[in-house]
């Protein structure tokens, strides 16, 4: 079997990737003309890419300004959106001078942690029930041995969920402006080694699944996962009239009815399209984008004021977003984070507000887009690849 090219001494090369290409287009007989053509060093990928043979290029608008009224995003941003559907950058646009005009997006950070989530395997459950006694008596030894892995990471808690013979714990970090799984992983190793060595040397597993690591799940809703942020707004009935072609009235009858049309279907939450604005913002900033997967869980809340105006709220329980680290240093997506003025230290909590405000944005846009009708002559206008 033939095998894809690499280069020991300098597989980070503009050279390397052309052989790779090569290679490919032998092999299938398709011509890799645009893959090619890219404007970086390859020499910065190390650690974000295996076999690097050149790039995809994703389209990349902006929309915007969006008005955040944070406490770690205060002002205008414009948003850096890729994306391969029409109406998408349009409809977040539209919701951000819907937002913008009524006064900015409240957003905030009530909870930050990343986990990981090892099981601990013993010969009966009292025996897994006395090893989680002895944890929570040796929490700073082992807060302390997790910690000599990372000088950002740090141990909060350790969650303890008994089940059979086997007592799983959830460790709880904080991690700076780093998303932070592979940092947890190594830190919780260590522990884990600690507690092997001073308890006897029990079976275990690093991962017992129930971190739930790129995966939603409703353990992440209730205790958090990444950033848990909130966004809120108030907007005036008649500027939703005005704007939208719709009444407060009638966006919050319509939010009732798909309430109980997501309980019908077993959606995991109730909001509209949170994956949308999330991971358009999350590959363009060079986000983990599999992370998506958790981050998108989004709970909506709106109601009607005592003066009719329309109260409405996105809280995203597990957004996971980063700064520093990872993706957000190739070329590209670091220009997308200052244009943010989010790149490195100091910035994650910053990104996520205005992921939430944008979020919220886009919510807001396609619920009334649905309610006005029109959803489907907007789409034919912008989304058709014509």
């Amino acid at each position: 079997m033939a095998k894809i090219p690499r280069d020991p001494d300098n597989d980070y090369s503009q050279e390397a990737a052309a052989k790779r290409r090569a290679f490919i287009e032998e092999q299938t007989g398709t011509r890799l003309e645009h893959t090619g053509q890219y404007s970086f060093d390859p020499a910065i990928l190390p650690g974000n890419i295996e076999n690097f043979s050149g790039v995809v290029q994703m389209p990349i608008g902006f929309a915007g300004p969006v008005l955040v009224n944070g406490e770690h995003a205060q002002g205008e941003f414009y948003v850096p959106m890729a994306t391969t559907e029409g109406t998408l950058v349009a409809s977040y646009n539209r919701g951000m001078r819907l937002t913008r005009e009524a006064g900015g997006i409240t957003t905030t950070v009530v909870d930050d942690a990343m986990q990981r989530a090892p099981v601990f395997i013993f010969p009966s459950a009292r025996e897994a029930r006395e090893f989680g006694t002895w944890i929570s008596e040796h929490f700073s030894e082992i807060k302390a041995a997790a910690e000599t892995t990372t000088s950002s990471g740090k141990l909060r808690n350790i969650e303890q969920y008994p089940a059979s013979r086997m007592l799983y714990l959830r460790f709880n970090y904080t991690t700076g402006d780093a998303a932070g799984q592979n940092m947890v992983g190594k830190a919780t190793l260590a522990a884990c080694h600690w507690i092997s060595k001073n308890y006897n040397h029990p079976e275990y597993y690093l991962s017992g699944n129930m971190d739930t690591d790129k995966k939603h799940s409703h353990l992440n809703t209730l205790h958090t996962r990444g950033k848990r942020v909130i966004a809120e707004i108030t907007i005036p009935d008649a500027l939703l009239r005005e704007r939208m072609r719709v009444s407060a009235a009638q966006m919050f009858a319509t939010r009732r009815v798909s309430q109980f049309g997501a309980l019908l279907a077993g959606a995991v939450f109730n909001s509209v399209h949170p994956a949308n604005g999330i991971a358009s913002m999350f590959i363009a900033t060079g986000q983990d984008e599999a992370n998506v997967a958790e981050s998108h869980a989004a709970l909506t809340y709106a109601e009607i004021t005592p003066s009719g105006d329309y109260y409405y709220s996105i809280t995203l329980p597990s957004l996971i977003v980063a700064t520093y680290g990872g993706g957000t240093g190739l070329a590209t997506q670091r220009e997308c984070l200052e244009v943010l003025g989010c790149y490195g230290a100091g910035k994650a909590r910053k990104l996520a507000e205005i992921v939430a405000a944008t979020v919220l944005c886009g919510e807001v846009s396609l619920g009334a887009a649905v309610v006005a009708e029109e959803w489907v002559s907007s789409h034919d206008t912008y989304g058709r690849n014509r």
